[in-house]
């Protein structure tokens, strides 16, 4: 799952993620990304911090205070990467912390630490 405020890094992640066969469900806030939490029980979650209405941090320690979501990887997506923000991030319970603009490799490198069972798949774009 993608949780970003911004279509342009939905769209990137997206796009890069199915490339290796990941399905990919999207969110534009905390909020739109709880309900399709619940419905969809992805196995790892990324983040962005700044956002409308719920930010990063809130919505990590909203699924991380869920019995049922605690051990789901989240990964925070964030512009800064000052060392208060990392801290924050871990106290809210994130796995990892991720500086835009990231990587493919970035991105993937966090699934295959989080998800063992992930095995990408290259697909024709």
């Amino acid at each position: 799952m993608v949780i970003d405020d911004s279509k342009t890094i939905r769209r990137t992640a997206e796009t890069l993620l199915k490339k290796v066969g990941c399905d990919v469900i999207t969110a534009v806030d905390g909020f739109d990304a709880l309900a399709k939490i619940a419905d969809n029980r992805p196995n790892i979650i990324f983040v962005d911090i700044m956002m409308p209405r719920l930010d990063g941090y809130q919505t990590c320690a909203l699924i991380k205070n869920n019995n049922a979501f605690r051990s789901t990887p989240v990964i925070m997506l964030s512009s800064k990467d000052g060392l208060f923000d990392k801290a924050k991030g871990r106290i809210v319970g994130s796995d990892q912390y991720l500086t835009k603009p990231f990587s493919k490799e970035e991105l993937l490198g966090a699934i295959k630490t989080h998800v063992p069972s992930f095995v990408p798949v290259e697909r024709a774009s």
